[in-house]
């Protein structure tokens, strides 16, 4: 039974600092998956749970051995979506930019700031096929919904909202940074969202955030600046949680991908198909496989 519904629709797990793994899952395989832009972070995880196909990825790689710079995110995507991800929760430590969002709350962010200034690297698209997807909203808001009701089931304060300023690391910010950032009018900071919602939005994968917090950053003078430890020891705090969360939501992800953002190529791919190079195509199958 289960081996003929391999290929079924898939919900993907990113999982961040302090989730490197899933427990509960009817474990079918471990897979190294070969893509065109290199190595992903580690092997994924494919099992089963709640009657749905999982497939949950480590974001800095098993024993956390990448910095958030030389994550492969495009590989990352690419191999999730060959595997029929249509559904991710990105699971993600945050410092939080407000006093109302406190360590160890939840935010389910809905809008998003790239500064890493890399977004070059965070596209599928280009040698000789063309593509601009609406980014307007970053996160999928069916998907947003579901994480959140999740969320508020299981957690005791969850953040409806909030905007994600994703900037290189891997040092954290200094004083005058998380003083700027604030003036743009972010609420939480932390290296890797941005990559991820670009490259999911044009992969077709309904995606949003379950953002932890784990500190003030440094803008707050009645606070200790941010460290590690302080990171880690909220992180833990929440894993257990977090893990919660995931494992609920994955019961109120629908079984057919029937959200806007599993169709946004149909209006963005700018490139007509005759002129689509065959190497390219061959690279984007597992995006562009519906239009061949």
């Amino acid at each position: 039974m289960i081996s003929a519904r391999n290929n079924e629709p898939a919900i993907g797990v990113v999982g961040g600092s302090g989730l490197y793994e899933m427990e509960d899952l009817e474990k079918i395989e471990v897979r190294e998956i070969q893509t065109p832009f290199g190595a992903p972070s580690d092997k994924v995880t494919l099992g089963w749970l709640g009657g749905r196909r999982i497939c949950f990825l480590p974001r800095h790689g098993m024993g956390h051995r990448l910095l958030p710079h030389e994550i492969n995110h495009r590989a990352n995507l690419w191999a999730l979506r060959s595997l029929n991800v249509r559904w991710l929760v990105s699971v993600s430590a945050v410092g939080s930019l407000r006093e109302q969002l406190a360590p160890r709350d939840i935010v389910v962010p809905d809008q998003l700031i790239d500064r890493t200034g890399t977004g070059a690297k965070h596209t599928f698209f280009g040698r000789g096929i063309a593509a601009h997807v609406e980014f307007a909203d970053p996160y999928c808001a069916d998907m947003r919904g579901f994480l959140l009701a999740a969320a508020r089931a299981l957690a005791p304060r969850v953040h409806d909202g909030g905007t994600y300023l994703c900037m290189n690391g891997p040092a954290f910010s200094t004083r005058a940074e998380a003083a700027m950032h604030r003036m743009l009018g972010a609420d939480l900071i932390g290296m890797t969202n941005a990559p991820e919602a670009r490259l999911c939005r044009e992969a077709e994968i309904a995606m949003a955030t379950l953002a932890l917090v784990t500190d003030y950053d440094c803008w707050k003078t009645d606070a200790a600046a941010v460290d590690l430890q302080t990171v880690l020891d909220n992180l833990h705090a929440n894993s257990t949680m977090a893990k919660q969360i995931v494992r609920d939501v994955i019961a109120r992800v629908p079984e057919t991908p029937d959200s806007p953002s599993h169709r946004v190529l149909d209006t963005a791919v700018f490139t007509s198909r005759d002129l689509w190079p065959p190497e390219t195509a061959r690279d984007l199958a597992p995006l562009l496989g519906r239009f061949a």
